[in-house]
C-alpha cells in the first residue's frame, strides 16, 4: 500500500498548496466568493461537474448499481438532469444578476424583506450538506488508514477548511478542477472498464444476475418521480450550485458550460451503476451496498491505481463539501448575520469584506467538522436539507423568475408554510417517507398563488430594477442589492 499512501499524500499535499495560491488571487469580495465572475468554459464546465457529483453520486451511485442494477443509476441521473434544465433554461438570467446569494435574488424580485427568513432555510441546507459529505471522510480514510472515524473526519475535514478560508472559491475552483480530472480518471478511465472486465464481461454479467437489474426502472416508478423532485428541482436553486453560476464570465459560458457540465454527470450516472453491477457479481454477499466502492477498490485493482481511484473518491467528497462549506459561509455572512446587524448596504461604509467572509468560512467549517462528528445518521441528514429546500424555496425562486404577479408577502408565506409543513409531515410521516416533500410542495404553491393574489402587486419600480438586473444593464458597482433591505 505504500504507493497507493503515496498517492494520496500528494493529492492532499496539492490541494493545500492550491489553497495558498488561491489566497493571493482573492483580494476582493467578488474574488473571493465568486472568482471574480471570470471563469471560462473550460474551468466552469469542470468545477460546475465537480461540485454536483459527490460521494453520495460516487460511493452512492455504486451502491444504487449493486443494490438495483443499472436502474440505479437514476439518482445521479436526475441531478444530471436538473443541471442541464437549470443551464439551458435559467443560468444566463442568473448569472446576469450579479449578486451573491439566492436570497439577494429574492430581495431584487420582490423588494426586499424575504431575505433572512429564506437565508435561514439555505443556510440549514448548505450546512447539511456539507455534513453529509464531511462524515464521507471517515469511509475513505478507514479503507486507506483503517483510521478512526473521529479522526478521518477531522483530518479530511480540515484540509478542507482551510484550502477553503485561505482562497475562496478561488482555490476551490482551482481544486474542484483538479479533482474533476483525478475522479474523470480514476472512475471513467480505470475503475469502469477494469470492474467490467474483472466481472466477465456484460455477457457474463447478465447470465449472472436477475434480468431485473437490467431494467432502466427496476427502481421503481415512485423513487424515480421523488428523486427527481428533489434532486433535479434541488439542482434549481441550490446556493451551492448558483454560487458556481455567478463564477461564469458570461452568458453563453453559463448556458453551454453547465450544458456539458450535466451529460458529463449523465455518463457518470451510467458509469457507476455499471461498477455496482459488476461488484454485484464479483462480491454478490456484502453486508452493506454502499461497500461496493470500497470494496472493488481494494480487491481488484492494481497498486498505484488503487491510490488513484481512491484520490477519486477523495476528490468527489472534497468538491462537494468545499461547494457546500463556502455557500453556507456566504448565506451566513451576507443573508444573515450582517443583516441582522443591520450593515447591508451601508452608505459606502468601508470593510474588509474578504477577511469577515473568509472568518465565517472557518467558523462554518468547524461546525461542520463538530456537527459530523456528532451526527451518525447521514441518510436522514440529507433527507432533511433536501425536503426543506425544496419544500420551502422552490416555489417562491421559480415564481419570481416566472411570474411576476408573485408578491413578497406570498413569497415569505410560501417559504413559511412549505417550511413547517414539510417539518410536521417529517414527524408525522418518518423523515425518509415521500409525502413530506409532496405536500410541503403542494402547501408552498398554495400559499404563494393565494397570498400573492390577494396582496398588492410587486411595485412597478422594483419589477423595473428587477428587468434591468436581468438583462445585465446593472454594473457590478451597485453592490449587493439595489433594493433597500427592510431590517
Amino acid at each position: 500500500m505504500a504507493v497507493d499512501y503515496t498517492v494520496i499524500v500528494v493529492y492532499l499535499a496539492g490541494m493545500l498548496a492550491m489553497g495558498w495560491w488561491g489566497m493571493r488571487r482573492a483580494r476582493s469580495k467578488s474574488e473571493f466568493l465568486v472568482a471574480g465572475r471570470r471563469l471560462g468554459p473550460v474551468m466552469y464546465s469542470g468545477t460546475m461537474a465537480a461540485i454536483v457529483l459527490g460521494g453520495a453520486s460516487t460511493i452512492g451511485g455504486v451502491g444504487l448499481g449493486y443494490q438495483y442494477g443499472l436502474s440505479g443509476a437514476w439518482m445521479v441521473f436526475t441531478i444530471g438532469l436538473g443541471l442541464l434544465a437549470l443551464s439551458v433554461f435559467f443560468s444566463a438570467r442568473i448569472a446576469r444578476l450579479k449578486v451573491y446569494t439566492v436570497s439577494e435574488m429574492l430581495d431584487l424580485r420582490y423588494g426586499g424583506r424575504a431575505g433572512v427568513i429564506s437565508g435561514v432555510v439555505m443556510w440549514a441546507y448548505t450546512l447539511m450538506l456539507a455534513v453529509t459529505s464531511t462524515i464521507a471522510y471517515a469511509t475513505i480514510f478507514d479503507v486507506l488508514f483503517d483510521m478512526n472515524r473521529t479522526v478521518a473526519i477531522i483530518l479530511g475535514g480540515s484540509i478542507v477548511v482551510a484550502y477553503s478560508t485561505l482562497g475562496g472559491m478561488w482555490s476551490i475552483t482551482l481544486t474542484d478542477m483538479v479533482q474533476f480530472v483525478v475522479k474523470t480518471i480514476g472512475v471513467l478511465l480505470l475503475l469502469l472498464p477494469i470492474a467490467v472486465v474483472k466481472a466477465g464481461g456484460f455477457s457474463e454479467m447478465k447470465a449472472k444476475l436477475p434480468t431485473g437489474y437490467f431494467d432502466p426502472l427496476g427502481i421503481g416508478g415512485e423513487t424515480i418521480f421523488t428523486y427527481v423532485l428533489i434532486y433535479t428541482f434541488g439542482m434549481l436553486i441550490g446556493q451551492d450550485i448558483w454560487q458556481r453560476v455567478f463564477t461564469a464570465r458570461g452568458d453563453r459560458t453559463a448556458k453551454w458550460g453547465g450544458t456539458v457540465a450535466g451529460t458529463y454527470c449523465l455518463v457518470y450516472a451510467l458509469a457507476g451503476a455499471v461498477i455496482g453491477t459488476a461488484a454485484k457479481v464479483l462480491y454478490p454477499n456484502l453486508a452493506s451496498a454502499d461497500a461496493a466502492f470500497a470494496t472493488i477498490v481494494k480487491d481488484e485493482l492494481p497498486v498505484g491505481v488503487r491510490g488513484l481511484v481512491l484520490a477519486a473518491a477523495l476528490a468527489a467528497v472534497m468538491s462537494t463539501s468545499s461547494g457546500a462549506l463556502i455557500a453556507c459561509a456566504t448565506v451566513a455572512n451576507n443573508d444573515i448575520w450582517s443583516r441582522l446587524r443591520g450593515v447591508a448596504g451601508a452608505d459606502g461604509e468601508e470593510r474588509d469584506e474578504v477577511r469577515g467572509n473568509r472568518l465565517f468560512i472557518l467558523v462554518m467549517g468547524v461546525a461542520v467538522i463538530v456537527t459530523a462528528i456528532a451526527l451518525n445518521n447521514v441518510v436522514e441528514a440529507l433527507t432533511v436539507a433536501y425536503n426543506l429546500l425544496v419544500g420551502g424555496l422552490l416555489v417562491p425562486i421559480l415564481g419570481g423568475l416566472l411570474w411576476k404577479r408573485g408578491t413578497v408577502q406570498g413569497a415569505l408565506a410560501s417559504v413559511v408554510v412549505g417550511g413547517v409543513a414539510v417539518i410536521g409531515l417529517m414527524a408525522g410521516y418518518g423523515i425518509l417517507a415521500n409525502e413530506p416533500v409532496y405536500y410541503g410542495l403542494l402547501a408552498s404553491l398554495a400559499a404563494y398563488l393565494a397570498v400573492s393574489l390577494a396582496t398588492p402587486a410587486t411595485d412597478p419600480a422594483v419589477l423595473a430594477a428587477w428587468r434591468e438586473r436581468l438583462a445585465g444593464r446593472t454594473p457590478e458597482t451597485a453592490g449587493n442589492s439595489p433594493v433597500p433591505v427592510s431590517r
